[in-house]
């Protein structure tokens, strides 16, 4: 027997716009691993340019945010995901040009940035752009599972790509992963070439970007805190099992992409049954244990354990934090309340690169899971907070009111 929601046309346009997302998701997955080996193995730079190169393509996302979050709601979800997936080509096609040139460190790195740049443009435009569009199809009373569904593409896409970019490094280098890479986003633009889009809202009146942030910054703070864990498993997580001889170091994603995509799969109406704010109270208890657990790890299994608890905590935080920002602001303002949504955890990616490099050259690769320990522990206190005020005052918290 066919159910309704089988039947149903959005919903299945729903469904081929989240497998267009995780294969053209892949595109980021695969080079994030292999990033930082390339630049300390290949072009022969410290973990703190390492930790740069990947962090770097969050500088674009985070500094386009508000634009292209108002290019979707004025010019439409599907024409700024097609820009997006163009974007994403050329970022993959440039980081190809610098595995091409690795004899040259100095011009590989630069190129590399260039391309990682490019795809944080990509980044920007493509994850406002699919919510905005699915949420656009189903209506905003379903937006939590819009959300789960987009993040379980996503981080489904975490999960397969981080192996799939080790193995391609490992057999075939670094410029043939980034070919690869170009091709996969390019199959996401002819499968969405014919598909219909929503309405834009290019007339309405909007508020500065700045004024829409403020009504969003303690949930957007929230998402940012539970970035840091993963921030930290994407950047180092390779590094640090190399660092201790350990095998399996291609695993870290895929844990931490398994036990985020299960979550999302079945527990992804959490958030419009029980509230968004409790759901990420439990969440972000979860992630603080697996990043404590990767920090004290003993041995290769208790890691990729930690990595798989840090997924599962990490799974929820955003849609349930996302669908309270989505019932915040009108819908003329939907993608540019979830573009500076959305920054705030560009920004803990960004920033944990960097910093967490400086930290592993110091103390080990093992600390920098103290630091994702700490920042969902501070998370989980804002949640805790905002879920008290919430009771206090309907409707309101400490600081998006």
């Amino acid at each position: 027997m066919t159910s309704s929601s089988t039947r149903d046309p959005a919903d299945r346009r729903l469904i081929l716009l989240t497998a267009v997302l995780f294969l053209s998701y892949l595109c980021i997955a695969m080079p994030l691993p292999i990033v930082p080996v390339f630049v300390t193995a290949q072009l022969g730079y410290d973990n703190v340019w390492a930790g740069l190169g990947v962090g770097i393509a969050f500088v674009a996302t985070i500094s386009s945010r508000g634009i292209t979050g108002s290019f979707a709601d004025r010019r439409g979800a599907r024409l700024a995901l097609r820009r997006g997936l163009m974007f994403y080509i050329a970022g993959a096609l440039v980081a190809l040009i610098a595995g091409l040139i690795a004899a040259t460190p100095l011009a590989a790195y630069g190129l590399l940035l260039a391309g990682r740049l490019l795809i944080g443009l990509g980044e920007s435009l493509v994850t406002v752009s699919v919510v905005s569009w699915g949420v656009g199809m189903v209506g905003p009373a379903r937006s939590s599972r819009v959300l789960a569904l987009m993040g379980a593409a996503m981080y489904g896409a975490l999960a397969v790509g981080g192996p799939i970019g080790v193995i391609l490094l490992d057999t075939l280098g670094f410029a043939a992963a980034m070919a690869i890479s170009a091709v996969l986003p390019a199959l996401g633009l002819l499968v969405t070439w014919r598909m219909p889009g929503v309405p834009a809202h290019p007339d309405a009146e909007r508020p500065s970007f700045l004024s829409v942030i403020g009504r969003i910054w303690w949930h957007g703070s929230i998402v940012g805190l539970q970035g840091i864990g993963f921030a930290a498993i994407g950047a180092f997580f390779v590094l640090y099992f190399r660092d201790q001889h350990w095998a399996y170091a291609g695993l870290g994603l895929t844990a931490f992409g398994g036990g985020f995509v299960l979550v999302r799969i079945l527990f992804g109406h959490m958030p419009d049954r029980f509230g968004g704010v409790p759901v990420a109270i439990v969440s972000l208890g979860v992630e603080t244990v697996g990043q404590i657990l990767i920090w004290t790890a003993p041995h290769p299994g208790f890691a990729l354990a930690g990595a798989f608890l840090t997924g599962l905590g990490c799974s929820m935080v955003f849609p349930a934090m996302g669908r309270e920002v989505i019932r915040l602001v009108d819908p003329h303002l939907r993608s540019t309340a979830l573009g500076g949504f959305a920054a705030f955890q560009d920004i803990a990616y960004g920033l944990t690169g960097p910093i967490a490099g400086l930290v592993a050259d110091r103390a080990g690769y093992g600390s920098v899971y103290l630091i994702g320990a700490v920042g969902a522990v501070l998370g989980f206190l804002m949640a805790v907070s905002l879920h008290r005020a919430g009771k206090a005052n309907a409707g309101g918290g400490p600081g998006p009111n």
